[in-house]
């Protein structure tokens, strides 16, 4: 098997995260060949994968393409599994797990072609090799990811193993945290590119901010990861690898204006900064403990961000009501010049504002639909006296 042909990388995403990791593709020069609700189609090598792993921020998993089939029965699946060359992909001392979806009328049990596939490069490798690689469930190193709908069967080599999201410098979570990518994109889609003020109370555990500081400065996001699921993979080119990793980390960082990143609770904050500092961003923020209306806010323009509570009770509901009107009032108040932006789950709640958006962006957190409201903060009033 040649990784130095082009093949076709099917890069994962989130729902509603497809517009942010297209651009990022754009800019990295690979073509866009198709996009669908949670993942884009490219075209490029094993090295294509390893670069896209390295820099991406708004994708999950980088998937090549070892093989696609026409099948309608599991007997079917384990023929095709076996004519791969998996010799050319693993050695038999690997550790493999399978990754299967399956929609086809064929197979009652949806976690039986998973076994189906390990059989088939199980018998592959010890025909080949005289020996069978480990599997099992942990996804530390070989991913096999098995698409199987109705009559069509795809077999993709995960390139990433684990989620691109998992960037490795979390180390103190606090209270539901954003995801990594998801972060990576509300950042970007408020405009943030290091030359503005970001002022950004009720941080949490400091993933906005983080994500900011590496968006910023132009920093790689998958540099704080080590293990990867290519370099598990007898195409794997270290050299190529190494030689990357360090022409971005020699990248010049770009300067950037004051990150603000503040949060009422003194937990959230600690984790905040041993995060910041694990991904070696801290000294760039300025972190500390307060209500968000006493955040302080520089004067000039620049951007607000928020990510409030949404509420699951009643008895949650009605004191949020308080603190989203008191958000509104905050940005009529202190914060005029800046562009603000509420990033909520909760639509009854983001009515109490009390303030006209610019901008309503759809995103989701895990399975909530939630919105990014901009609002234009606007010094005195908008309105112009008419003419006598």
């Amino acid at each position: 098997m040649d990784f130095n042909k082009k093949q076709t990388l099917v890069i994962i995403t989130s729902p509603a995260l497809t517009e942010y990791l297209q651009a990022e593709l754009e800019e990295l020069k690979f073509p866009i060949d198709q996009v669908k609700d949670t993942s884009i189609h490219t075209k490029g090598s094993l090295n294509d994968a390893v670069t896209l792993n390295l820099n991406l921020r708004c994708g999950l998993y980088v998937h090549y393409l070892l093989g696609q089939f026409k099948c309608t029965r599991p007997e079917d699946l384990y023929k095709k599994i076996k004519e791969i060359p998996w010799e050319d992909v693993i050695t038999a001392e690997e550790y493999i797990s399978i990754v299967s979806r399956v929609e086809t009328e064929s197979v009652d049990n949806t976690m039986y072609p998973s076994l189906v596939v390990k059989d088939a490069i199980a018998d592959r490798m010890i025909e080949k090799t005289g020996k069978r690689p480990d599997s099992g469930p942990d996804r530390e190193n070989v991913v096999i990811n098995l698409y199987w709908n109705k009559d069509d069967c795809w077999v993709y080599l995960n390139t990433s193993g684990k989620k691109l999201s998992d960037r490795n410098y979390r180390k103190m979570p606090y209270k539901a945290p954003l995801q990594e990518c998801l972060a990576a994109a509300i950042i970007k889609a408020t405009g943030y590119n290091g030359s503005q003020t970001l002022v950004l109370p009720m941080c949490g555990s400091g993933t906005l901010a983080i994500e900011a500081v590496l968006i910023g400065q132009g920093r790689a996001a998958g540099l704080m990861r080590d293990n990867y699921c290519f370099k598990h993979v007898k195409g794997f080119d270290e050299a190529y690898y190494k030689n990357l990793r360090i022409q971005l980390n020699n990248t010049k960082k770009a300067p950037i204006k004051p990150i603000i990143a503040t949060d009422i609770a003194p937990q959230a904050i600690e984790a905040a900064k041993k995060n910041a500092q694990t991904a070696g961003v801290e000294h760039l923020i300025e972190f500390s403990v307060c209500d968000f209306a006493k955040t302080p806010i520089p004067e000039g323009k620049g951007i607000i961000l928020l990510n409030p509570e949404y509420g699951q009770r009643m008895g949650e509901i009605t004191e949020l009501e308080e603190t989203y009107k008191r958000i509104g009032d905050w940005f009529k108040k202190e914060c005029a010049g800046y562009k603000g932006y509420i990033f909520t789950g909760n639509p009854d709640l983001a009515k109490k504002i009390g303030l006209r958006t610019f901008r309503r962006i759809q995103f989701f957190n895990a399975n909530i639909e939630c919105r990014l409201l901009g609002y234009e903060l606007y010094e005195g009033t908008r309105k112009e006296k008419s003419p006598k």
